[in-house]
């Protein structure tokens, strides 16, 4: 497995892995808003952020991050690949190359808080909606000093 850029024409790979893992993890979310969110992330999210990949041997994408100015803006794991440290790896990789020291994340998501608390982040504040104003709280970490 290697950690490498993400080319546009491989955006729908990435949307898949995304949908994928919120169908996963984010059971909180409707159906609804997973496709709200869908072309928002193919259309806008994506060109927004700092994009890096773990890959397979056959260069296909078992899971992305996303930063943007010292935030993590996205990390989503192909849910066949969850707990083989993919997760870590990338993290690990934003912290290091791209200066990652805050995430944002949903509360809703604890697995998700569980794993930034082990890895060494913490919460610093809390927004009763997410970034679209939907009621998904909110909590924002960032790496413990």
């Amino acid at each position: 497995m290697k950690i490498d850029r993400i080319h546009k024409t491989e955006y729908p790979e990435v949307v898949r892995v995304w949908e994928s893992s919120v169908r996963a993890t984010h059971h909180f979310l409707k159906e609804e808003d997973i496709e709200y969110f869908k072309p928002l992330i193919l259309n806008t999210y994506l060109d927004a952020v700092e994009l890096r990949c773990m890959r397979n041997d056959e260069n296909n994408i078992l899971g992305f991050l996303g930063a943007a100015e010292q935030n993590l803006e996205m990390l989503f794991i192909d849910p066949e690949h969850r707990g083989k440290r993919i997760g870590k790896s990338l993290l690990d990789h934003a912290m290091e190359n791209l200066n990652v020291t805050k995430v944002d994340v949903n509360e809703q998501n604890e697995q998700a808080v569980g794993f930034y608390k082990h890895c060494g982040f913490e919460v610093i504040g809390r927004s009763e909606l997410d970034s679209s104003g939907k009621p998904y709280p909110i909590l924002h970490m960032a790496l413990k000093k």
